[in-house]
């Protein structure tokens, strides 16, 4: 219902910085939770952060916290993150994530019903 394109992956060093956008297409939009997951080869899909419809409250792994911001901006579309200080762990395929669930914000897996392709993300060391 809610078609999703990731943007913004790249290889970077170590220390370095990238900043990835999620582009959606609907008319609902702004009614949705959205989230951010990564996934390394052979590793589970991870939450990495979260989002509420406004924009007001967010979430993010222990493993993120202090280096990533998500952030979104209705009025475009599009909900971003913003990684810095990145390491060789945060290596892996990132997608952006859709809730249909009547929360403002939540972080169950389960709760996410669509998907973008992913963008790749390798970090150097």
């Amino acid at each position: 219902q809610v078609q999703l394109v990731e943007s913004g992956g790249g290889l970077v060093q170590a220390g370095g910085s990238l900043r990835l956008s999620c582009a959606a297409s609907g008319r609902t939009f702004s009614r949705y939770p959205m989230a951010w997951f990564r996934q390394a080869p052979g590793k589970e899909r991870d939450l990495v952060a979260a989002i509420s419809l406004s924009g007001a409250i967010t979430y993010y792994a222990d493993s993120v916290k202090g280096r990533f911001t998500i952030s979104r901006d209705n009025a475009k579309n599009t909900v971003y993150l913003q990684m810095n200080s990145l390491k060789p762990e945060d290596t892996a395929l990132y997608y952006c994530a859709a809730s249909k669930i009547n929360y403002e914000i939540t972080l169950n897996v389960l709760a996410y019903d669509d998907w973008g392709q992913g963008t790749q993300v390798t970090v150097s060391s």
